[in-house]
């Protein structure tokens, strides 16, 4: 591969990588807080973009989200505290993956429900076009005869 080739991938390797809005000024010192802070904002969504965590937006919602949940971990709140507040303050639909709930049923079960009617539909298609094809009568003697002049004829 030539070096030309092998930049190009290099290229389209990095413009393809996660990018993180995360600025510096928002990194926490601690390590494992850090981790914590990052595992949360990836599961709670960016109210202006909508398609994306607030850890990958760069809305300044979405920076305000990510230092409201960094300054819940400093002051000792746990992972599911800080799901709490922000669904609290926001909503449930802040978060990108939605509980299990009786507001959610609908959500969480509405595409297995439609695929299962969907498929259970062409099993019955498929069991009535055979039934239809087994109830065709064989032809008789004079039906073969006027089929073979038929196929005969130039």
């Amino acid at each position: 591969m030539s070096a030309r080739g092998l930049l190009l991938s290099l290229v389209l390797l990095l413009a393809v990588a996660p990018a993180h809005a995360v600025q510096p000024d928002e990194v926490l010192a601690d390590p494992a807080l850090e981790a914590r802070a990052r595992a949360i904002s990836e599961g709670l969504r960016c109210l202006v973009c909508q398609n994306q965590s607030i850890d990958d937006s760069d809305a300044p919602l979405a920076k305000d989200l990510r230092l409201i949940v960094r300054e819940r971990l400093k002051a000792g709140d746990s992972d599911q505290d800080i799901a709490e507040f922000v669904v609290a303050r926001y909503g449930e639909f802040v978060l990108l993956k939605p509980r299990l709930t009786p507001q959610t049923l609908l959500l969480w079960f509405a595409t297995p429900a439609v695929l299962t009617g969907a498929l259970l539909l062409i099993w019955l298609a498929y069991r009535r076009r055979e039934a239809g094809a087994e109830r065709v009568a064989p032809l008789n003697a004079s039906e073969k005869r006027r089929l073979k002049r038929l196929l005969d004829e130039p």
